[in-house]
Formats: structure tokens, C-alpha cells, sequence
């Protein structure tokens, strides 16, 4: 790691004092996931093939301890990675789990719990495919948006994709019954129906017992409809965090402790979100933005840091990058 982090230009005095810390406070570096599986169009990036997620696994169970979520760090005596998923995509069970069972790799699993079991998509997915997809489309699309008409050209593709890029912060800050409303209008206005590609469906109830009942899982929860939880009011912030907790806990018949915010950057969430959280009896919560656990770190606001499709070349000098954040 030292000879990787001296060719990207770093010191390797600066590179010595970051060893020497870590032997006497050893870090948790939590890595986040959203999907295994192979796409044609990722235009999120939340996809790692199972090729590179096998060996992007393969080398940290080779080169450090992969702790579990729930685990006590402060035991470590040296540092260690916490493998995690965000959402609750189908491929979580079947193409990464089988991964992780094959290396005996622990990975906990953070599902949103509103469309288990059915065949509609994530709603990020589904303005890709009402927008994005190869079909004919109407010239112009208008939305109102509190009382003011927001009007796209949609005719040509290029004109649609900055539509779709315009119109995922407006789903994003929208409470959930507005953003279905939206979604709504948006399949009137194409023609499409609700229901999702199989690539991209949520887990199904069966699936997702089969990730509950593998010894290397831990589930977690995640809201029940994927919201910002900043844009929501405390009283609908309650009823998304625990009700996706209760909602795991009856299905599966097992306690849920831990908890990630939504998206997870530090305006996704407020202090009354983090208040929520510890009321509703998690013991860890995780968020999204770079960092290494230690000792003094939060444990409500967990760092973690975005594993993309990376090739094993890259994601080992992106290892070495994330340790020194």
C-alpha cells in the first residue's frame, strides 16, 4: 500500500505517519454497494460486474480483515473493511451473495422495503426507462411544479437525457406521494406502464429471506420509499425509518439494528434524523460521504465510501486513496 500510495504522488513521510496511526488506533474503512450485475446502460454507475466484484473481494478477504457492521471495532488490532448494499436490488441476492459465499466474505444488505415484491422499479430507474429507453416520444413534456409549469423538449434523445438529468433533483426533493404523482404523468405522457425490467427489479420476498438466512448477512434497514430524508417533516421521517424497521423485523422474524440513510450525504439528513434513528433503537447507522471509522468516530453517521465497476488495478489505488481521507 505504501509503494502504491508514493507512485500516485503521495509522501512517504505523510504515508508513514498514516501506518503508525493506524497501529495504535486501528480504522474501519465501510465500503458501499448498491449492485452486482452487468448492464447495458448504468447511467448512475451503481453497477459492479460480477467479475470485478468477485475480485475486488477476493482481494481485500487476501489482504485485510473484513469485519461485519455489527462487529466491536474497538477489539481490531489492526485495520479492517466492512463490506455493505444500499436499496435492495434483486442481483443482491442472486449474483452477490453467491460471491460472497463462495470467499466467505460477511456483507451487510440496507433494503427499502415499499417495493419488495413487486415488479416496479426504484423511481432513479424508472425515469430511465420512461425517458431513456429506445421508443417514439410525444415533441414536449410539461410538469407544474408548485403552481409553475416546467416545460422539456423530448423529441430527440439528447433533448431527453437532460430532461432525465433535470428532473431526477425534482423526484429527489419531492415527498414520496409527489413523486409517484410525477412518475404517474410521466407513463400517461409515454404510454409505458408501471411495471419494471426484470434487470432491475427489487428483491423479491423469497429473495430476500435468502439473504436474511445466510449466516454472512446482516440486514439492515433503509426507509420504505427511498426519500432525502432532510426534505421530509420529523413526523414522516419516523414513519419512513421505523416503518421500513418494522416492516423487516415481522417479514423475517429477526430483529433489525442497524440503519443508512437514504442517498446518505450530509444533506440528506438532519440532527432530528439522527434523534429518530437512536430513538428507534439502531446501534449503527451509516451515511455517505469519505472517511475511516475510528475510535471517536460517530457511530450514528458512519463514513463509507462508493465502490465503482472498477477493475482490480484500479479499485486497489482507490483502496489506498480511501484510507488516507
Amino acid at each position: 500500500m505504501l509503494r502504491e500510495a508514493t507512485h500516485m504522488g503521495l509522501s512517504p513521510l505523510i504515508m508513514a505517519v498514516n501506518l503508525v496511526r493506524k497501529k495504535l488506533d486501528p480504522s474501519v474503512l465501510i465500503l458501499l454497494y448498491h449492485r452486482v450485475t452487468t448492464l447495458e446502460n448504468d447511467p448512475q454507475l451503481l453497477a459492479v460486474s460480477p467479475d470485478n466484484f468477485r475480485a475486488q473481494v477476493r482481494y481485500l478477504k487476501q489482504h485485510f480483515t473484513v469485519a461485519r457492521l455489527e462487529d466491536d471495532w474497538s477489539a481490531l488490532d489492526k485495520p479492517a473493511v466492512v463490506v455493505t448494499f444500499d436499496d435492495g436490488y434483486a442481483d443482491n441476492a442472486l449474483e452477490a451473495l453467491p460471491i460472497l459465499e463462495e470467499l466467505e466474505v460477511p456483507a451487510t444488505f440496507f433494503v427499502s422495503t415499499s417495493l419488495i415484491g413487486t415488479e416496479r422499479e426504484f423511481w432513479w430507474d424508472e425515469a430511465e426507462r420512461l425517458l431513456l429507453c429506445d421508443r417514439a416520444f410525444p415533441e414536449s413534456f410539461e410538469l407544474y411544479q408548485d403552481g409553475k409549469a416546467r416545460r422539456w423538449k423530448t423529441a430527440d434523445a439528447p433533448d431527453r437525457l437532460r430532461m432525465y438529468e433535470e428532473i431526477l433533483p425534482l423526484l429527489r426533493a419531492a415527498l414520496p406521494e409527489t413523486r409517484d404523482e410525477y412518475l404517474e404523468r410521466l407513463r400517461c405522457w409515454t404510454g409505458a406502464g408501471p411495471r419494471g425490467r426484470a434487470s432491475h427489479r427489487v428483491l423479491s420476498g423469497e429473495e430476500l429471506r435468502r439473504l436474511a438466512g445466510s449466516p454472512l448477512v446482516t440486514l439492515g434497514a433503509h426507509t420504505r420509499s427511498h426519500s432525502s430524508l432532510s426534505t421530509l417533516p420529523p413526523p414522516r421521517q419516523r414513519e419512513e425509518i421505523v416503518g421500513s424497521k418494522l416492516w423487516l423485523e415481522e417479514f423475517l422474524g429477526q430483529e433489525v439494528k442497524v440503519f443508512s440513510y437514504p442517498f446518505g450525504g450530509r444533506k440528506d439528513y438532519s440532527a432530528e434524523t439522527v434523534a429518530i434513528c437512536r430513538d428507534a433503537g439502531f446501534t449503527r447507522t451509516a451515511s455517505n460521504f469519505p472517511g475511516v471509522w475510528r475510535a471517536a468516530t460517530d457511530t450514528s453517521q458512519l463514513p463509507r465510501h462508493l465502490v465503482r465497476n472498477w477493475d482490480l488495478p484500479i479499485f486497489k489505488k482507490q483502496l489506498s486513496r480511501f484510507w488516507i481521507t
